[in-house]
């Protein structure tokens, strides 16, 4: 069941990214530290949806909002689930979110690590402009930036 957050859900947020991140050698879920929004994840986010099954949230995204443009974050889905749409599911919603909110457009900032993700990113239609930025996190990350045309 796909359905919007509460920030009751931050557990199971947080359990999830975590998950995700073991796949990855070097990344680090560090949630007091450098992702404190996780612990209230609705009221962190201009918008917060959770995909839930028996009881477990097995997929996330999240849209934040800055001068209009909305920015797409936090998509994060169970490895098992991958390849059958759920990923798509999970960002056609923040998309319809943004659109709602009258945003031109929407980015992504992605960890150079998380190839399936930029693959997805781009059977949808965002673009890679180029630009990377270094976090200085924990995990040593460097982001791809996306972006997609929504009007």
């Amino acid at each position: 069941m796909l359905r919007p957050a509460t920030d009751a859900d931050s557990a199971g947020v947080i359990d999830l990214i975590a998950r995700v991140y073991a796949e990855y050698p070097g990344c680090v879920l560090d949630v007091e530290r450098e992702e404190r929004g996780l612990l209230a994840p609705a009221s962190s986010f201009d918008r917060f949806f959770v995909l839930e099954e028996a009881g477990r949230i097995v997929g996330s995204a999240a849209m934040a909002l800055h001068d209009g443009i909305a920015e797409l974050k936090k998509v994060y889905l169970e490895p098992g689930l991958r390849g059958r749409g759920q990923g798509r599911r999970l960002i056609e919603t923040i998309e319809a979110a943004a659109r709602a909110a009258g945003a031109p457009s929407i980015e992504a900032w992605s960890d150079t690590r998380f190839l399936t993700a930029h693959a997805v990113y781009g059977r949808m239609g965002y673009e890679r402009t180029g630009r990377t930025r270094e976090l200085h996190d924990l995990s040593n990350s460097v982001e791809y930036h996306f972006t997609k045309r929504l009007t």
